[in-house]
């Protein structure tokens, strides 16, 4: 008797075998069964649902992932796939290999998804499968919008206010969470006659808007919060939180008179000074001796102080004469702060352009505009010598250290030409403006144009609406946004494909 040793095979290489169930030649397998044979008697989909349910809020667009989390997915989207395959169970029993969607009826509220998966049949025999799971789409309201719906939708308020006299710091707020979108979270925008109103659905997104307005322009926060509900068995309370936020009282071109102590800590520099620019940090300038300092809002908050004189009282001087100071002119004293070498010191003498032509003196003062002003140029300025100003630190001065005129910009043409010739827009978070006074936004476009260091944080598009004009033909040296700082205003629109 011949005995076989289990070490042997008992079906050599390359030998094919009859299938147990149709007798068709095979490669041998474990399972000595043919692929449609495997595929009759096993099913590896087996316990993964064929059909499932999406949940979709048509109030704000987006689709429920459970337990509660709602996310914003665009249709045949790689979001959206994600959610679809968390809704199956039994998944994880077997190797998804690939997903994909299957085309449906952009109306048809179906989806479906072509899944391909492996696993592992009858000792080690590994079967890949294909099928398809079809998604229906059933409408269910977001908490959120059921809160809007009910008008109490709202948990967080974020009160943004400032004391000013215009709006130009608002609607640079405007473009700067337009540009960095830190209103997505945003429920609604209610404009008050001091400021805005940003309602949100939870405390941290209203807090995310602080943080925000806190690193872009210098303010004071106050929260308070108000008890809704109070659950006495599962000890849940319910409030709703106030943010209250105050934005310093100061916008570009505006004359300010320090406090003492603070001038004694910014490099000695002269009580009165002008903002050029409000961002994270007040930036002023001295026009006497171009002396600078930023002014964070720590220390303004510290040793407060408010704009003795604001851009609606600029008055319109025309430039007789001018004379460039050399270095060994400059006044300057040991310990002097940081000097602007962006700007020019000189001496000036000016007249009103409303008293030109009359037999009256030049007045004399210095400006920092040095570099840009010639004679019979046209400058807006402050007549500190004849205005009526109430400040307490200002009274405190030596009347010899008050200027009669404090220059602030040069004046370029007519408003009326500029805005003809301005060929560019920007976008709103409403379709108009948030302030209601016109001519503080015209004076927010034209400091655009004419401090390009400000427009850098801003989006500006092209107005295809406006025929361009030669800003030549108005003044040569107008300030003008080139082509290449504007956008194309694209609006993406959904078109058949055409075959060329």
């Amino acid at each position: 008797m011949e005995y076989i040793s289990p070490e042997n095979e008992l079906v050599p290489n390359g030998t094919r075998i009859l299938c147990c169930q149709c007798a068709v030649p095979i490669e041998a397998n474990p399972s000595n069964m043919c692929v449609a044979c495997l595929r009759a008697h096993v099913d590896i989909t087996d316990g993964i649902p064929k059909q499932a349910t999406l949940f979709f809020c048509r109030g704000c667009e987006r689709y429920l992932q459970p337990p509660s989390e709602w996310l914003v997915c665009a249709l045949e989207s790689r979001e959206l796939l994600a959610v679809c395959l968390k809704r199956l169970k039994g998944l994880n029993r077997v190797k998804l290999v690939d997903a994909g969607f299957a085309w449906t009826e952009p109306h048809s509220k179906r989806i479906k998804v072509k899944l391909t998966v492996q696993g592992e049949v009858m000792g080690g025999t590994v079967l890949q499968q294909t099928f398809i799971v079809e998604y229906v789409i059933q409408h269910q309201m977001c908490d959120a919008c059921h809160r809007s719906e009910a008008q109490d939708y709202w948990r967080a308020l974020v009160q943004v206010r400032q004391r000013a006299n215009n709006r130009k710091t608002f609607y640079y707020l405007e473009q700067l969470i337009l540009r960095h979108k830190a209103h997505v979270n945003t429920l609604g925008i209610k404009p008050n006659c001091e400021g805005l109103d940003f309602f949100y659905a939870t405390e941290n997104h209203a807090r995310k808007m602080v943080d925000f307005i806190q690193s872009v322009l210098p303010i004071k926060c106050q929260q308070s919060k108000k008890l809704i509900s109070h659950d006495i068995h599962s000890n849940i309370y319910n409030y709703k939180f106030t943010f209250s936020v105050e934005i310093v009282p100061l916008s570009k071109d505006s004359v300010v008179c320090l406090p003492k102590k603070l001038t004694q800590s910014l490099g000695s520099i002269s009580p009165i000074c002008l903002v050029q620019r409000v961002t994270s940090t007040l930036h002023l300038i001295d026009a006497y001796t171009g002396q600078v300092c930023d002014i964070s809002s720590t220390q303004y908050w510290r040793y407060p102080f408010n704009p003795i004189c604001n851009p609606k009282q600029l008055v319109e001087y025309i430039v007789m004469d001018i004379d460039i100071l050399k270095e060994h002119e400059k006044k300057t004293f040991p310990g002097q702060g940081t000097v602007s070498n962006k700007h020019v010191i000189a001496d000036v003498w000016v007249v009103k352009a409303s008293e030109l032509g009359l037999d009256i003196s030049p007045v004399h003062t210095k400006t920092h505009l040095g570099h840009i002003l010639k004679p019979g140029d046209t400058v807006l300025g402050y007549n500190l010598g004849e205005s009526n100003v109430n400040d307490v630190h200002l009274e405190k001065l030596d009347r010899s250290l008050i200027p009669d005129v404090y220059l602030v910009k040069k004046h370029y043409g007519e408003k009326a030409a500029r805005r003809r010739a301005r060929a560019w827009k920007l976008r709103h978070m409403h379709d108009q403006p948030v302030s209601i006074t016109d001519d503080d936004y015209n004076e927010f476009l034209d400091d655009l144009e004419e401090d390009p260091a400000m427009r850098q944080n801003i989006n500006i598009f092209k107005d295809e609406n406006k025929i361009p004009v030669d800003t030549d033909e108005i003044d040569p040296s107008l300030p003008r946004i080139t082509l290449a700082e504007m956008l194309d205003d694209l609006i993406i629109e959904d078109e058949e494909m055409t075959e060329v």
